[in-house]
């Protein structure tokens, strides 16, 4: 009993001495963070000032140029091509600086930072929003084939579209953090998921009727396209991602519709247009519906206006893709 005692009373000692140790070694690291805090406020207030200062003499420039000779000229370009150069060096110190969120964060979350301060918890998260949409994908096309083909109730639709709903609202999210954390997430792409989160909100809160049943399955059949299509793109459009970061042309902060360049463009044209053409034909679908003489609901002019905007962003990114991409061959000859 008595040596029992002993080893407890030994046991305790070591205990003492640790918390000794991380007690110390935890001052420490309260002091360090309240240097990174004030190093934080002071890099934000610095970014801030020569921002507003670049603003001010990139208008001095463009007063300038009018009346500037051939040597003056040149000087102002110069100048203003390491503005902009500036201006993306702010971009990359600024991913690992706390920044105000923007009105969406602001709305769900709160004034919460969301800035994550490490490449690793950065490459992190993003890895974990590609295997999200991965998952989820297969997820909903699995759903959309079995409501297609197998279970034909109204309970098992409204599972399956306010799976849609959660789905595009947890990507609209997570796309929003990654963009404060310093990722160049398309605006149109972002864009395309705020209106497939209201669509889907929509078809949720369509009642069953004559109008509902005719539209059914068309949209189920193109969930299952759509799914397919975004299956295979995640896979391209990874590989020729992780092709350019071994290359060292991309930030791990990049997303999978981010890693694009011209050779890539040829892969994804066949892809591409049939997602587009088919919003298309549902807005067509559902305008011709909406002429129906039995149509009465309000969800089927709310979801041809949400197919239409969805095919009216597609066939505008395809027409900036194809003039980019010309505009570069252009320039290489």
């Amino acid at each position: 009993m008595r040596a029992q005692l002993e080893r407890c009373r030994g046991e305790w000692r070591e205990l003492e001495e640790e918390f000794r140790q991380l007690q110390e070694t935890h001052k420490v690291y309260r002091q360090k963070l309240e240097e990174v805090t004030s190093l934080q406020t002071a890099c934000s207030s610095s970014i801030h000032r020569q921002k507003k200062t670049l603003r001010d003499l990139k208008h001095s420039l463009q007063r300038c140029k009018p009346r500037a000779s051939s040597e003056e000229f040149a000087l102002i370009q110069e100048i203003s091509s390491q503005i902009k150069e500036r201006q993306n060096a702010f971009f990359d110190m600024e991913a690992y600086l706390p920044k105000r969120n923007g009105l969406y964060l602001n709305l769900v979350l709160g004034n919460v930072n969301v800035t994550l301060l490490s490449n690793q918890a950065k490459f992190a998260y993003k890895d974990e929003y590609e295997k999200f949409k991965l998952y989820l994908t297969i997820i909903l096309l699995l759903g959309a084939v079995a409501c297609r083909f197998f279970l034909h109730y109204r309970v098992t639709d409204e599972v399956f579209n306010f799976l849609l709903v959660w789905y595009y609202c947890t990507l609209t999210i997570r796309e929003s953090i990654l963009i404060s954390n310093g990722s160049r997430i398309k605006g149109w792409w972002v864009s395309h998921h705020y209106v497939s989160t209201f669509l889907s909100g929509v078809m949720l809160t369509w009642p069953d009727g004559l109008m509902y049943q005719m539209f059914r399955s068309q949209f189920l059949a193109f969930s299952i396209f759509q799914s397919c299509v975004q299956f295979l793109q995640y896979y391209y459009q990874r590989g020729c991602l992780y092709r350019l970061r071994a290359l060292g042309e991309r930030n791990h902060l990049d997303l999978t519709v981010e890693g694009f360049q011209s050779w890539m463009w040829r892969g994804l044209t066949f892809l591409l247009p049939f997602l587009f053409f088919g919003h298309l034909y549902n807005a067509i679908t559902l305008f011709r519906l909406s002429r129906h003489k039995e149509c009465k609901e309000w969800q089927v002019f709310l979801c041809w206006l949400s197919h239409s905007c969805c095919s009216s962003s597609g066939t505008s990114s395809l027409l900036s893709r194809w003039c980019t991409l010309n505009c570069r061959r252009t320039k290489t000859r």
